[in-house]
């Protein structure tokens, strides 16, 4: 395995024992069809409405082909190929994550482990490109869009779930985000939703699925990862406006031009 910086390495274990616990789990299986309407073993803010999103954004025909940027165990990228048919490709730096993925989805798939940044595709190989709660993550977030915009066929769409607050400075709208800036600088022409109303009422739902759920976290042994939930949606407990003060999470579309 390749060497690791510090942050990397701290990250790094806590995702492997994150994937060991979601593949034994079933309470955390519960856990997240409560909280998000489907269970893609997610550990962030995406519930099936925005992944239903995504559909609308993958092309009929036999030879679709979809990348997930940290991908995890594979989950939301079996449920889009279940919708449409689709190829799917994912990578992800965790080892657990990308043997689960493997073992789970082995027809018209493929899945590597890879960091941001540093795993590269063929140029023209991609229709839809998705990041959901990763980009941020990225060491050169100017390099990265090149890079996708390189994979994307023609008329190729990236969609990225994007939140600045919290893991990363908020700006004041959704035109001055980090990645919007890319976006106006490398002149990519997007489409952006605010969805901060809508994450709160997830995250407040997923604090009730935690809640509801505890005793079988304790049961199983899991209440490290029960407490790691009311961590995450700790911010809740305040109102909106206090809320959105703080953390505000966007959809981006962006279309790769024809010419």
């Amino acid at each position: 395995m390749r060497v690791m910086n510090n942050t990397k390495l701290l990250f790094y274990e806590e995702y492997e024992q994150f994937y060991k616990m979601t593949e034994k789990s079933k309470t955390f299986e519960s856990f997240c069809r409560d909280a998000f309407g489907q269970d893609f073993s997610q550990d962030g803010f995406s519930d099936i409405n925005q992944i239903n999103r995504i559909l609308r954004h993958i092309p009929s025909g036999k030879d679709i082909h979809i990348l997930d940027i940290g991908c995890g165990n594979g989950k939301m990228l079996g449920y889009l190929q279940n919708k449409t048919n689709a190829y799917i490709h994912g990578f992800d730096y965790s080892e657990n994550a990308i043997d689960t993925a493997k073992r789970l989805f082995q027809t018209k798939a493929d899945f590597k482990q890879g960091y941001i940044g540093e795993i590269d595709y063929p140029a023209e190989q991609f229709d839809l490109v998705v990041s959901m709660d990763t980009m941020y993550f990225a060491p050169d977030m100017e390099k990265l869009v090149q890079q996708i915009i390189k994979w994307l066929k023609k008329d190729g769409v990236l969609f990225v779930g994007y939140q600045e607050g919290d893991v990363m400075p908020k700006t004041d709208n959704e035109k001055t985000t980090i990645l919007a800036k890319v976006f106006d600088k490398s002149r990519i022409q997007y489409e952006v939703e605010n969805i901060t109303q809508e994450t709160y009422e997830l995250l407040k739902k997923k604090r009730e699925a935690a809640l509801l759920h505890q005793r079988d976290f304790e049961k199983e042994g899991n209440t490290d990862w029960f407490d790691m939930l009311m961590l995450q949606t700790d911010c809740v407990t305040d109102p909106y406006d206090v809320f959105a003060q703080r953390m505000a999470r966007y959809i981006y579309i962006a279309r790769k031009e024809i010419n």
